[in-house]
């Protein structure tokens, strides 16, 4: 009986916070509830509502239950939607900036990562995106994409040669591979599987959560951690929807996504380190000793192909120069 009466009090409670929110704001994302970058907004959320009593709250709808990410993008651009989280690549059309932040190799590690977004750089980006009437919060850890093959441990850039990768249709993905001696072979990531038991490809590359929950470590137990993409993740807000809020609210909704920011990244981490301990207890094995100066220095035609304007080189020779 007492554990009803607490159950129904909290119950109480909770339904009279919701009914004071003078302010309510949706927030859209793709990935499922209890994904990180869902219950980092979660989080911000629950920071927000405490910190202004109620007045202000945002309800977070997963599992693309607003749309797709382009799609929110836009919503969120016009004030439909009032929140966002998506991947950089998603905004690849809209801010230009981010594509460049996309590019293979750019950041060496998830700590340099957070380095150039936690800076001056970031603060930078942010302007890019107030531009097109999206107000940066936070910057999200969307993990690194590896290269994993049914055939050999991956070390040297040679050890790649000859090798078929399957890869995102994507123009830089095909150029990189290229670059490096392998072959990209796009495809839907639903016929990974297959494609790599029956000899079709000989690998693909993605994450370690990605590499365990698709099954792909069952028909490819090396994976190599050189980490070549790293596509960062943005939570941002409608500039229409800011521009309701008072100052200190702003602050409140800016101090909530940062420190939503540190939770959620250490989320990601611990979601990636249980997958990696799982692909390893099925026999994966796991490539770290690689050399990857030599994949970084491979990227040069890339990197001239699609780094042209003096400002995007400038922006690449300013991230690699952060520590």
């Amino acid at each position: 009986m007492k554990l009803l009466t607490t159950t129904f009090a909290a119950l109480l409670c909770s339904a009279s916070i919701a009914g004071a929110c003078e302010i309510t704001l949706r927030s859209s994302d793709t990935h499922p509830d209890g994904y990180p970058t869902v219950e980092g907004v979660k989080a911000m959320a629950a920071e927000v509502q405490e910190k202004t009593g109620g007045r202000i709250c945002i309800e977070v709808f997963p599992s693309s239950q607003l749309g797709e990410e382009k799609d929110t993008i836009e919503q969120t651009q016009f004030g439909v939607i009032d929140m966002v989280r998506a991947s950089f690549g998603s905004f690849n059309d809209i801010v230009p900036v981010t594509q460049t932040l996309s590019l293979p190799y750019l950041f060496t590690s998830p700590e340099h990562q957070h380095a150039v977004l936690d800076g001056p750089i970031g603060a930078e980006i942010a302007e890019d995106f107030a531009e097109r009437d999206l107000i940066a919060l936070a910057y999200y850890d969307g993990g690194a994409r590896s290269f994993y093959n049914s055939q050999k441990p991956i070390r040297t850039v040679d050890d790649l040669k000859g090798m078929k990768f399957r890869v995102m249709q994507n123009d830089v993905f095909v150029d990189m591979m290229a670059a490096l001696g392998a072959n990209a072979t796009p495809m839907p990531y639903g016929e990974v599987y297959s494609s790599i038991q029956t000899g079709v490809i000989d690998g693909a590359e993605n994450n370690y959560p990605s590499y365990d929950s698709s099954g792909h470590a069952e028909v490819a137990k090396y994976f190599t951690l050189d980490q070549h993409l790293m596509v960062p993740e943005l939570v941002a807000v409608s500039k229409a929807s800011w521009e309701k809020l008072t100052p200190e609210d702003q602050e409140i909704m800016r101090t909530a996504a940062r420190n939503s920011a540190t939770l959620q990244r250490r989320l990601w981490a611990d979601q990636e380190k249980a997958s990696e301990e799982k692909v390893i207890a099925a026999g994966a094995e796991i490539v770290k000793d690689v050399d990857k100066t030599a994949f970084i220095e491979a990227m040069a035609p890339v990197y001239a192909k699609y780094v042209t304007t003096p400002e995007a080189q400038d922006l690449v020779k300013r991230v690699q120069e952060t520590r």
